[in-house]
């Protein structure tokens, strides 16, 4: 019995590639640095890198019915992780100890950033100039 079709819906058998593609691209990054450190790694790769994983689950989680519990080590793994790095918190667990499904629609990357709020430049005068 097959439980996958062989043609996914429109977009996503190119954004499973696209992300499969980027995945390798980043670990290709990453490798040369395999001794001690970071690893190459910055706060902001490391914070982009979790979420990538984290909302990939989050889209694998809808294609069986029991995949958002076999994906919650996942997630559990990657709070740890978070922890030990000390980022941000990714999203809350629900009652049932299972990540819940972030409640916005569009790229989930727009509603993690936090605008840094910067004063305004000071007030230049206008130039009095003479005709």
């Amino acid at each position: 019995m097959e439980l996958l079709p062989i043609i996914a819906a429109p977009g996503v058998g190119e954004r499973a590639d696209a992300a499969a593609d980027a995945a390798c691209h980043l670990y290709d990054a990453v490798a040369p640095w395999r001794g001690g450190g970071p690893g190459g790694w910055s706060r902001g790769a490391a914070e982009d890198a979790a979420e990538t994983i984290e909302t990939t689950a989050h889209a694998l989680a809808h294609i069986h019915p029991r995949a958002a519990l076999i994906l919650a080590p996942v997630h559990t793994a990657l709070a740890d992780l978070r922890r030990q790095l000390a980022l941000a918190a990714a999203d809350p667990l629900s009652a049932d100890g299972l990540v819940q499904t972030p409640r916005t629609v569009g790229n989930p990357r727009r509603t993690r950033r936090v605008p840094v709020l910067t004063p305004p430049p000071p007030r230049q005068q206008p130039s009095r100039t003479a005709p």
